[in-house]
C-alpha cells in the first residue's frame, strides 16, 4: 500500500512539474461546461422527463471527465493521445444533446464550433479539419437529415464555419509550433556557443597565464645557467683531481651528477619556452624514428626491454623540423623506457591515416609498463604535471612533445 501512495505521489510530482497553459485551460474549460450544463438544467424551463435525459447526458460527461484526468495523471507522456481520445466523448455528448434538444434547432450545434476551435488551435490544422468533418457528419445525423426544419443552404453555411474556424486556427497552431521549435533550435545552439565560448575564454586565461609563467621561467633559466654551467665544469674538474675512495670524491660524484640534473632541467624550460622557429625541410619520417630507437638502444639492453618496430615503408617524404620531431620522439621513448625499469615490450610503429578527410602520418610508441591512472590522464599535457617521483623528471617532457606537434599542425593523444 505504501508503494502504491508513493508511486502515485511521484506521478503527481511528475505532473506538477511538466503541466502547461493548455493543460491547465482543458481542465477549466470541462469545470466551466459542468457547471453551465448543470445550471442551465435547474434553472430553463425543461420537461421534467427531458430534464432526465439531460442529467444522464451531464452525468456520463462528468464521469468520462473523472476518468480522463485519473489516465492523465498515471499517463501524462501520453497527453495528446488521452485528449485526441477523448474528443470522441465530447462529440457524442454534444450529438446526444442537439439530439435531444431539437435536432437542427438546437443550440447546442455552437459546441461543435468550439470543439473544432480548440482542436485546430491545440493539434494543427489536419486534425482540426478532421474535427470539422466529424463535426459535420455527427450534425447531419443528430439532426435526422430534417431538411425541412432548416434549410440545405443554411445547413451548408453551418458547416461551411467549421472549416473557416478550422483552416485559421490550425496554420496559426502550426506556425506557432515551427516557431516554438526554431526558438529551442536557436536556444540550444546559443547554450552550445556560450559553453564554447567559456571554454576558450578559460583556455585563452590559461595559455595566457602559462606565457606569462614561460617568460617568468625563461628569465630566470638564463640567470641560473651560466652559473650553474660554471659550477659543472669546475665539479668535473675537481672529479678527475680528487682521489677515489674518500668522502671528498662522494661528494664531488654527487655535484656534478646533481648539477647534471639541474641542467637537463634548464635545457627543457628553455626548449619549452621558446618561441618556434621552424626549419622545415623534406624528411623520411621513418628515418627520424629509426635515429631515436638507435639512440635509446644500449638502455632498453641495458633494462632487457625488447624493441618491436612495424613501420609503414610506403610513407611518403614529409615536411618537418627533424630536430623537434625527433625531441618530441625522444621523450615519448624516454618515458616509456622509464615506465619499464624491470624490462618488458617496447612497440614503435609509423602508418599513414585519413582523419578530417587529411592524411597524417601517424608514429605511435607503447610499452608494457604500468600504465597511466584513469584521473590523470586530462592532466598529462599540462607544464610541470609529471607521474614520476619527486626529482625524476620536470613534468615539461609531454608538454614539449605537444608544443611540438600543435607547432606541425598536428596532435598527440594518450
Amino acid at each position: 500500500m505504501k508503494t502504491i501512495l508513493t508511486g502515485i505521489k511521484n506521478k503527481i510530482a511528475f505532473v506538477r512539474r511538466n503541466v502547461e497553459f493548455a493543460d491547465t485551460g482543458f481542465l477549466l474549460l470541462r469545470i466551466a461546461a459542468l457547471c453551465t450544463l448543470y445550471s442551465w438544467i435547474l434553472f430553463a424551463d425543461i420537461d421534467p422527463a427531458l430534464a432526465e435525459s439531460y442529467k444522464s447526458i451531464v452525468s456520463y460527461f462528468a464521469l468520462y471527465c473523472v476518468a480522463l484526468y485519473v489516465l492523465l495523471v498515471l499517463f501524462f507522456q501520453r497527453k495528446r493521445v488521452l485528449y485526441a481520445l477523448s474528443l470522441l466523448f465530447d462529440l457524442s455528448v454534444v450529438y446526444l444533446l442537439i439530439g435531444f434538444s431539437g435536432g437542427f434547432e438546437s443550440n447546442f450545434f455552437i459546441a461543435l464550433y468550439f470543439l473544432t476551435a480548440l482542436h485546430s488551435f491545440y493539434f494543427g490544422i489536419i486534425f482540426g479539419l478532421g474535427v470539422a468533418t466529424v463535426s459535420s457528419i455527427l450534425y447531419l445525423f443528430s439532426g435526422n437529415f430534417d431538411f425541412i426544419t432548416l434549410h440545405w443552404a443554411d445547413f451548408v453555411l453551418r458547416i461551411g464555419f467549421l472549416y473557416l474556424i478550422a483552416l485559421p486556427l490550425g496554420f496559426l497552431s502550426d506556425q506557432l509550433r515551427k516557431d516554438k521549435q526554431e526558438i529551442e533550435t536557436l536556444n540550444c545552439e546559443l547554450l552550445k556557443s556560450l559553453h564554447e565560448s567559456n571554454r576558450l575564454q578559460k583556455k585563452l586565461i590559461k595559455a595566457e597565464r602559462l606565457s606569462a609563467l614561460g617568460k617568468i621561467t625563461a628569465d630566470v633559466a638564463h640567470e641560473i645557467r651560466n652559473p650553474l654551467t660554471a659550477i659543472g665544469g669546475f665539479a668535473k674538474r675537481l672529479q678527475k683531481r680528487i682521489r677515489p675512495d674518500t668522502r671528498e670524491k662522494d661528494y664531488i660524484d654527487l655535484i656534478v651528477s646533481e648539477t647534471g640534473r639541474l641542467e637537463r632541467i634548464l635545457r627543457d624550460v628553455l626548449s619549452f619556452s621558446r618561441e618556434a622557429r621552424y626549419h622545415l625541410s623534406i624528411t623520411p619520417p621513418n628515418a627520424v624514428v629509426e635515429d631515436s630507437l638507435h639512440t635509446f638502444s644500449d638502455t632498453c639492453k641495458e633494462q632487457s626491454i625488447t624493441v618491436n618496430t612495424v613501420f609503414d615503408l610506403s610513407l611518403r617524404d614529409i615536411l618537418l623540423d627533424r630536430d623537434q620531431i625527433t625531441q618530441a620522439i625522444n621523450n615519448l621513448l624516454s618515458n616509456a623506457v622509464d615506465a619499464m625499469p624491470g624490462g618488458g615490450v617496447l612497440t614503435v610503429s609509423t602508418q599513414s591515416v585519413l582523419l578530417h578527410d587529411a592524411n597524417f602520418i601517424v608514429i605511435e610508441i607503447s610499452d608494457t609498463g604500468t600504465g597511466i591512472p584513469a584521473e590523470k590522464l586530462d592532466r598529462l599535457f599540462d607544464p610541470f604535471y609529471s607521474t614520476k617521483e619527486i626529482g625524476h623528471g620536470t613534468g615539461l617532457g609531454l608538454s614539449i612533445c605537444k608544443k611540438i606537434m600543435d607547432e606541425h599542425k598536428g596532435f598527440i593523444r594518450v
